[in-house]
């Protein structure tokens, strides 16, 4: 009996599973240390580490195709029909994130927006497929 307790307190030890399933395990192994510890790794369910890299990967995948598909649509700033600033949607999405972190950021972005309208700036967004939106920061246009 103490030797078959120091077997399973070895399985917890190794393994961190409960006197039940080292009981279990080393029944199943004919009193096996070795090849009880062998079972417990391969049943052995790496638990979150392995879900949550699996689903780190999910993520980096969808955010290369939203990036992706952001760089392929743009955004253009015009006054009039000069443009004066084009860019990727991305990098304007990377601007809102960043407004949202720091204070100075969103003031300055609110300046700019102050300063767009005063200059009637309009905004065109143009899609992958060539269809383009204008949203025009003024209400009323000359």
């Amino acid at each position: 009996m103490d030797e078959e307790l120091h077997k399973i307190d070895v399985i917890r030890e190794r393994t961190s599973i409960s006197y039940r399933e080292a009981k279990e395990l080393l029944d199943e192994c004919g009193g096996n240390l070795i090849e009880a510890l062998i079972k417990a790794e391969e049943k052995k369910d790496h638990g979150w580490s392995d879900k949550f890299l699996e689903a780190g990967e999910e993520v980096v995948t969808q955010a290369k195709t939203y990036i992706n598909k952001g760089n392929k649509t743009s955004i253009r700033l015009k006054r009039g029909e000069k443009t004066i600033a084009k860019f990727p949607a991305t990098v304007g999405a990377l601007g809102i994130v960043a407004a949202l972190a720091s204070p100075a950021v969103a003031i300055a972005a609110g300046i700019g927006a102050v300063a767009a309208v005063a200059n009637k700036v309009s905004l065109e967004i143009e899609k992958p497929d060539g269809e383009t939106k204008v949203v025009s920061l003024n209400k009323h246009r000359d």
